[in-house]
């Protein structure tokens, strides 16, 4: 069989590692934290009324967002993003697709409360799109 022209066969074995990896680090797998990051330009927790992620220093757990289109989106399709502007350097600077995606992740070191914030222009309610990610020892 031949692989078509811009293929990710060749990324999925790096995703694959990734998750292998994220996985090792703890005997039972890690935590997975659901999060929507809706058309209507909020995030959003499920259960939740409002939207605070709550992690211990250090630890590594999957994010699974699930992506709406809003009313804007930047040229590569991406609808929304999750960042922490002082923690973009070690992985809190995600592009959110449409869809449903897993995005392991490493909480900070440094107890503390982190502003989550979307840097994607996604349309009317934009700049109030944000949540709070709060580390305890």
């Amino acid at each position: 069989m031949q692989e078509a022209p811009g293929s990710t066969r060749r990324i999925l074995p790096f995703v694959g590692v990734v998750l292998l990896a994220v996985v090792a680090s703890s005997a039972s797998g890690p935590r997975v934290i659901d999060l929507v990051a809706d058309s209507d330009n909020k995030f959003k927790i499920p259960r939740q009324k409002e939207a605070v992620i709550t992690l211990r220093a250090s630890e590594v757990v999957v994010l699974r967002i699930t992506s709406r289109r809003g009313t804007e989106w930047e040229k590569d399709d991406a609808v929304h993003s999750l960042t922490i502007t002082a923690l973009k350097d070690r992985g809190w600077d995600l592009r959110l697709k449409e869809g449903t995606k897993l995005f392991p992740v490493v909480a900070p070191a440094q107890p503390g409360e982190y502003v989550v914030e979307c840097t994607i222009k996604c349309g009317k309610g934009h700049d109030d799109m944000r949540m709070k990610l709060i580390v305890v020892p």
